[in-house]
């Protein structure tokens, strides 16, 4: 297997991203589950049919990608693959000194945007990002050192990790999140997601309210054909510190929302979002993880 995750790192990206397409719609025809709340996540929404359904190919091209996200060579930098709008948001943010939160749905390429990122700011202001580190023991050897490069680490999903994060937002550091992961039992509260009360996380209000720092919204829009990518960067929500956790969390829901109608073709549908959440894993330690993310 790890064989075969090299090779396809070292594959063209049109490439990867044709193999993703099928990919997705073999995984739309295989399973019944998968097409059921496919569909009612995009109906819940409130959206017509047609903007979501390139997002069943777009699934299986964020799948074929992570190889050569995650393996390419570290002295290969992503180059012209990327480019950026508004990133002199990110300047402005940077340039307060309070730290700063960089949040994504589960919307296009999530990988990418810390990269990028590190690349361009890394080497003034790194970036740590949360992560849920995967069960087995191959594979999480594998991703969490392809993870970690110049300006980039990484913290587990656990109260290590959150901890870790903290100190760095506090030295004026910047912090990536997926605020619309479900997080364990304890760690959030139910609040509204396109009108369905869905679980979700406190962390990203809260070390906003502790550290001061700003908050902005960023994802990575895939280009067709393999062109590359665009990350995108729009202002977030102001936290007020009074907050209670629960409108904290819908001012959270909100500011995804927006983003997802903004390009609903390449959003996670499939992502289980509206589960129960797991129990808490108080464990510090690399295999520390808290749940672990579905799609």
């Amino acid at each position: 297997m790890i064989s075969l995750l090299r090779l396809m790192s070292r594959s063209p990206l049109w490439l990867l991203h044709g193999l993703g397409a099928l990919i997705g719609w073999l995984t739309w025809w295989a399973s019944p589950t998968y097409r059921r709340r496919f569909r009612a996540n995009v109906q819940t929404a409130g959206l017509a049919w047609p903007l979501a359904r390139p997002a069943i190919a777009h699934a299986g091209r964020m799948l074929a990608e992570l190889p050569w996200m995650w393996l390419r060579p570290k002295d290969q930098p992503l180059g012209q693959r990327v480019r950026w709008e508004d990133d002199g948001l990110v300047e402005a943010a940077l340039a307060q000194g309070r730290g700063l939160l960089l949040l994504t749905p589960h919307l296009g390429c999530f990988e990418v945007t810390a990269q990028a990122y590190a690349e361009i700011f890394g080497a003034r202001t790194p970036i740590t990002v949360l992560f849920r580190p995967a069960r087995k023991a191959w594979m999480r050897a594998l991703v969490d050192g392809s993870r970690e490069r110049p300006g980039l680490a990484t913290a587990p999903a656990s109260l290590a990790g959150v901890r870790q994060m903290l100190r760095a937002l506090r030295q004026g550091q910047v912090i990536g999140l997926l605020p619309d992961q479900v997080p364990p039992e304890g760690l959030g509260v139910w609040a509204p997601f396109f009108g369905q009360p869905a679980y979700t996380m406190t962390l990203a209000a809260k070390l906003s309210q502790q550290s001061g720092a700003p908050i902005l919204l960023i994802w990575g829009e895939r280009l067709p054909h393999g062109r590359g990518y665009v990350v995108r960067v729009r202002p977030g929500p102001q936290v007020p510190a009074d907050s209670t956790p629960e409108s904290a969390a819908t001012l959270i829901n909100q500011a995804m929302e927006e983003l997802i109608r903004l390009s609903p073709q390449q959003y996670l549908w499939g992502y289980h979002r509206y589960k129960s959440p797991r129990g808490l894993d108080l464990g510090q330690g690399p295999g520390a993880a808290a749940g672990r993310q579905e799609s």
